[in-house]
């Protein structure tokens, strides 16, 4: 017991856990799921190809079960799961995955649908024939060998690999802190950058892209971004975008077609059709009518048919930007170089292949070299002893035995061991003169061998001509033409509304207290425009017909600014309520929707005025208020109030040729009117005050603001005038002269000493024949006909409409329709 104790150490978790950890990802790092910067490949995968190449299962004998393979190569040298090996081998056979397969396989071994293969023991494979090009000399100890896990047999720690598949196939894989996505090339194109490596030591990445531009992926497609290209061959990191190959196809009836032919590397097929049809099904993409998958033995199509006059561009447009139609590839090139995980570029797994084949092919002469020196010697002794044939078979026939008579020679003749061995070993129908000529032809072939061999030993120049050579025979004996395009510039995509929705002409509605609604022609007229579902004390700020195409705008008294395309707003009966803006961006409780407008697209030309109640005003461009991205959740902002309790009070969008020669009126609390032209105010950012149109005593306010076009000034208009003591007045806005901006202006209302008249609102009348109707705080309604009301001027107070008492405070006016008179007898 005291032996036992004396071994107990006591460490802590954070120690023991640290250490444990460090040894487990050190392993997974090197020994699975990182690739070698060598051969390219993973342990698991260089294991498959040596247990297969050493039974035999090679590309010109027939083909073996699965099971078979996987067996031998969990039993001889991966102790792991079978599923783990055998899906590692489906992987190297399919050649949507690799693009030189390594592993050929009858039948199912999968598909682009994501379908699993069938179980190993349904399918055979073999290797491939270009395999055997990794495998090739692996017999000449061309490479390191190590024990496997129980010592019973050697694996190698890397295979010869005369040809660059780190590049040809990629890897992909994840470890503990590092992970691997190295795409698929080209095979003639990488022999070609190294070939020209070989006699260029000192190449640049541009010298080498021009053999090698990019990624050549097995499912073709088209590569956007050279610069991330580029970026990621000098990196080992970059980001690129694969779309697929598609053409656009007439067809009857003015319809057309969309037809996908190759996807991005390794798109799920099958998701990416259910993807598209969902689109169809949900119509967030209007215009498709059908998704098939065409796809059979003679290659991949996809159709997408459309509706009649459907915008084909857009549509597609569309698919790449939101289903896998598009991609973004992100290269990661992490692999084992040193016995440590490490980020390469282009150059430096060209270099990292070229000096392993430099050590390969080394390695692979000094072992032929070696093995014609030891034949040439046994042909030399065996010349010789056919040269004193005679004297040779007395001494055999003296000996006692094979061991006496090699002794005999050796002693008498000076043969080494090893050539004693092959005259004792000699047939006797190899004593001919023939033989004699055969041998010494064999002698003059080692020889000339042998100088070979020594000349590419002495010689770095002699030895890459001869990978060089190699490497162009395996060029020439499997061809393959780039599968992808590459396109220097990413194109971008722009996505028409109209591509999404289906152009609809729709009642909308947004009320005051901040309500909105869209609803279909048939629910409005089936309603009735009085309907409309608001409470008593709401108001419509716009209603009118629209498309679903169009965009809203909503200006609210705080300066906030809310967008909405109108295909956005919830769709619901015109008896709804319908949806408050502060469900989505929220509303402060003093807050109210002041104006709204209605554009067809957001490449409006014009500017607003805005004006607030503490006397400021401000022109700013459309372009100036465009929505960003998190217009769904939050308004912006149209104009920066100055003071705490400030609102705004008008809004106005004006054309720029309108705007040139606008004339603006305001008008206080305390009856004070101010007219000046509108050029005298600036066009100014989102986010500014303004300037001073007005200016106002300290218990003031603006409560009135209109901008007038030069055809409207022109007209004569006039403006109705309300008191908060129910009086009326109509007046010509000719009595209020030019001025200019930031004066206090002139009485449009005679002072009073007691009880004064205080401008509750303004109306701007441009004709004579509207009706207008006030309303009160509680809720009482007046109407009058603006033909009836004298005209007044400036010093006059104008008459009483209402009783204050009686109705309530006027708090608002605005005109009404008024209906046509049928004058047909």
């Amino acid at each position: 017991m005291a032996d036992q104790t004396g071994k107990i150490e006591e460490l802590s978790l954070e120690t023991v856990m640290g250490e444990r950890f460090s040894r487990y990802s050190k392993y997974i790092i090197q020994e699975r799921a990182l690739p070698d910067i060598r051969d390219g490949l993973k342990p698991v995968q260089r294991r498959i190809l040596f247990a297969m190449n050493q039974d035999g299962n090679t590309y010109e004998h027939d083909f073996r079960k699965s099971a078979k393979s996987v067996g031998n190569v969990m039993g001889n040298f991966h102790p792991h799961g079978d599923s783990s090996i055998y899906e590692s081998m489906v992987r190297m056979s399919q050649t949507w995955k690799l693009r030189e397969p390594l592993v050929e396989m009858h039948g199912n071994n999968g598909s682009m649908d994501g379908d699993p293969p069938a179980a190993m023991r349904y399918t055979e494979a073999r290797l491939s024939k270009i395999a055997s090009e990794l495998l090739r000399d692996i017999d000449k100890k061309t490479v390191n060998m190590v024990l496997n896990f129980d010592d019973t047999t050697e694996e190698p720690t890397v295979l010869p690999a005369h040809f660059p598949n780190l590049l040809v196939n990629g890897s992909s894989g994840i470890s503990a802190g590092y992970a691997t996505e190295i795409p698929p090339h080209n095979l003639g194109e990488v022999i070609d950058a190294v070939i020209y490596l070989m006699a260029h030591p000192e190449a640049t990445l541009d010298d080498l892209m021009r053999f090698v531009p990019g990624p050549d992926f097995p499912t073709g497609g088209i590569l956007q971004g050279a610069a991330g290209i580029k970026e990621a061959y000098q990196t080992g990191r970059g980001r690129v975008v694969l779309r697929s190959k598609t053409a656009i196809e007439s067809m009857r009836s003015q319809r057309q077609q969309i037809i996908i032919t190759e996807l991005p590397y390794e798109v799920n097929k099958a998701l990416l059709v259910k993807k598209i049809d969902e689109l169809r099904v949900t119509k967030k993409v209007d215009g498709i009518s059908e998704v098939r998958d065409e796809t059979d033995r003679m290659g991949l199509r996809i159709v997408v048919e459309l509706k009649r006059n459907a915008d084909a561009e857009g549509i597609l447009n569309y698919l790449f930007k939101n289903t896998d139609l598009q991609i973004s590839y992100n290269f990661n090139m992490v692999a084992i170089a040193d016995l440590r995980p490490q980020q390469i570029g282009l150059k430096q797994a060209l270099e990292a292949y070229l000096e392993h084949q430099r050590d390969v092919i080394t390695k692979r002469t000094k072992f032929d070299l070696e093995k014609a020196q030891k034949r040439q010697h046994i042909v030399e002794g065996l010349i010789r002893a056919l040269s004193i044939l005679d004297e040779v078979i007395r001494i055999i026939r003296s000996s006692k035995n094979k061991g006496d008579a090699k002794q005999n020679l050796v002693k008498e003749y000076q043969f080494t061991e090893t050539q004693a061995e092959a005259i004792v070993s000699l047939q006797l129908y190899r004593l001919t003169n023939t033989d004699v000529t055969a041998l010494e032809a064999e002698h003059q072939e080692l020889s000339d061998k042998i100088a070979g061999y020594q000349k590419i030993l002495g010689d770095a120049k002699t030895l890459d001509r001869v990978i060089k050579k190699e490497l162009q025979q395996i060029k020439r004996d499997f061809p393959g033409e780039r599968l992808t395009t590459i396109e220097a510039e990413v194109q971008s995509l722009n996505i028409d509304t109209s591509v999404m929705v289906t152009s609809e002409e729709v009642e909308l509605l947004v009320s005051h207290d901040g309500y909105i609604k869209r609803s279909s022609l048939r629910s409005y007229q089936a309603t009735g425009s009085t309907e409309n579902g608001l409470k008593t004390e709401d108001y419509p700020i716009f209603e009118g017909s629209v498309n679903t195409l169009d965009h809203l705008f909503i200006f609210t008294t705080k300066g906030n600014l809310i967008y909405r395309p109108v295909h956005e707003i919830a769709d619901s009966k015109w008896k709804d309520m319908g949806q408050h803006l502060s469900q989505d961006v929220g509303l402060d409780s003093n807050e109210s929707v002041l104006a709204a407008y209605v554009y067809s697209d957001l490449k409006q030309n014009g500017q607003f005025v805005l004006t607030t109640s503490d006397g400021y005003i401000k022109q700013v461009a459309f372009n100036s208020l465009l929505p960003g991205r998190t217009y769904r959740t939050r308004p912006q902002m149209a104009v920066k109030l100055k003071e705490k309790d400030a609102q705004v009070v008008n809004v106005q969008y004006l054309l720029p040729e309108e705007a040139a020669f606008a004339e603006v009126y305001l008008f206080s609390r305390h009856a004070y009117g101010l007219h000046f032209v509108l050029s005298d105010v600036p066009v100014v950012g989102a986010k500014a005050a303004g300037v001073k149109g007005i200016n106002l005593k300290d218990d003031d306010v603006l409560v009135g603001s209109w901008s007038l076009t030069a055809d409207q000034v022109t007209a004569e208009p006039a403006l109705a005038i309300l008191t908060q003591r129910g009086a009326f007045k109509k007046m010509p806005l000719t009595e209020l002269p030019l001025s200019n901006r930031a004066l206090r202006g002139l009485q449009v209302l005679r002072q009073l000493k007691r009880q004064p008249h205080e401008i509750v609102a303004t109306q701007l009348l441009l004709q004579h024949d509207q009706k207008l109707k006030i309303y009160t705080e509680k809720n009482q309604q007046v109407e009058l006909m603006i033909a009836n009301v004298p005209t007044n001027d400036r010093y006059s107070n104008g008459s009483f409409v209402l009783d204050v008492e009686q109705d309530g405070t006027p708090v608002r006016m605005a005109l009404i329709d008024v209906p046509a008179v049928d004058t047909a007898e």
